[in-house]
């Protein structure tokens, strides 16, 4: 996190141009960070169209419909409905996008966080009270060795680029926007920290109230987007007030999706104002109705089009594999190789410590030539091998 923004904040340009400012021989490292949000932003915004469905739902008190499994089911498989909310959700992401990086992304990232915060922890307090929930959290705190594998390693390590928003454009998008006289090392403590504790609260609120509601079957865990738009609801069903605590947490999962949706679409909107030198408004409409129709493949794949697969996969998750496991890892390797031995090391301390003494540079040299290259190529190695269920460690 600390190169990308350091590299976004040396040159003020987009992920495009940051690279060849830099080395123009690297300039193809620029075009594949950029495909990375390309790519993300059309299938998230379907996910986020699923989210502010269910949000609604909750909101006018029809909670219980999505206790059936069928709700959901049935949902994706329509053509016009989902595909309606997906432009809801990219329309709402565009408006902020349009209003700028103060007016709109600044303003609206200090109002979302401190309600996803506050949402947060407050429905985290109140899972814990649920019988049955105590036992989720020592499966969720409680480390279990015998469970433990060299892959579950790799993949949680692989999960970080995208939750820490790495090797996709969008750090150093924002890193051009950073002013020199801003820490850039202790900014990046601080989000590390604020987003590792976010998620920990997350799990507070998801593992226990889902262990609670299952009796412990903790294969009920790992079952992908149903957990929260079909386990989940029933959770809420058999809880007290479950259709507010259903909604709170709707609109929980709306905000932390807007402000993703609202990075990736910002990295996109800065990439092509580089290459074309659009205006903002314009270059916002653009996105917008590419997105929309880029969506449509990863929104009709489970409808019409639920019959086409690529590499045995529907067109989301076929979009996800490529970006998430394929391109964000090469991207990553390719940026340590540039940064390690290419621009060297030096060339990023000495951004750094523009601001303030790089306290952390000796470990991050070491870190950047020689043990985060062989890592990310581990975890390239181990999410092919999980996608065609090859098995490896």
């Amino acid at each position: 996190m600390i190169t990308e923004i350091a590299i976004g904040r040396k040159t003020k340009k987009s992920a495009l141009y940051a690279f060849s400012c830099l080395n123009k021989k690297f300039s193809f490292l620029g075009i594949l960070a950029s495909l990375v949000p390309i790519i993300i932003f059309p299938y998230y915004c379907v996910i986020g169209g699923w989210v502010t469905k269910y949000f609604t739902v909750y909101l006018t008190g029809q909670g219980g419909f999505a206790t059936d499994s069928s709700f959901f089911t049935g949902f994706i498989s329509k053509s016009a409905e989902p595909v309606l909310w997906l432009a809801v959700f990219i329309a709402a992401t565009a408006i902020i996008v349009m209003m700028g990086v103060e007016k709109g992304v600044e303003k609206a990232s200090k109002f979302l966080m401190p309600i996803l915060v506050l949402l947060s922890i407050g429905i985290a307090v109140y899972v814990l009270t649920i019988p049955g929930a105590m036992d989720g959290v020592l499966y969720y705190i409680k480390p279990d060795f015998s469970r433990f594998s060299f892959n579950g390693l790799l993949a949680a390590m692989g999960q970080l680029f995208y939750s820490m928003s790495l090797a996709m454009g969008i750090m150093i998008t924002y890193g051009s926007y950073v002013p020199d006289s801003e820490n850039v090392e202790s900014s990046v403590r601080n989000i590390e920290l604020f987003d590792t504790g976010i998620a920990f609260v997350a799990g507070l609120i998801i593992i226990p109230s889902v262990f609670a509601f299952s009796g412990g079957d903790q294969s009920v865990l790992s079952s992908g987007p149903s957990l929260m738009f079909i386990t989940l609801p029933n959770v809420f069903a058999s809880m007290k007030f479950g259709n507010v605590i259903g909604l709170v947490f709707f609109v929980l999962v709306l905000f932390a999706a807007l402000t993703s949706s609202i990075s990736l679409m910002e990295t996109i909107v800065s990439i092509v104002q580089d290459k074309f030198h659009l205006k903002r408004m314009t270059t916002c409409l653009i996105v917008l109705g590419a997105a929309i129709i880029i969506a449509l493949p990863s929104s009709l794949g489970f409808g019409i089009w639920s019959g086409i697969t690529l590499l045995g996969m529907c067109f989301l998750d076929f979009f996800d594999f490529i970006s998430n496991s394929i391109l964000m890892p090469v991207v990553a390797f390719f940026t340590c190789v540039f940064v390690g031995f290419v621009i060297k090391p030096s060339a990023i301390v000495d951004e750094v410590e523009k601001s303030a003494p790089f306290k952390s540079k000796k470990i991050y040299t070491v870190l950047i030539k020689y043990i985060a290259p062989i890592l990310i190529v581990l975890i390239l190695l181990s999410s092919i091998a999980n996608a065609f269920g090859i098995n490896t460690l």
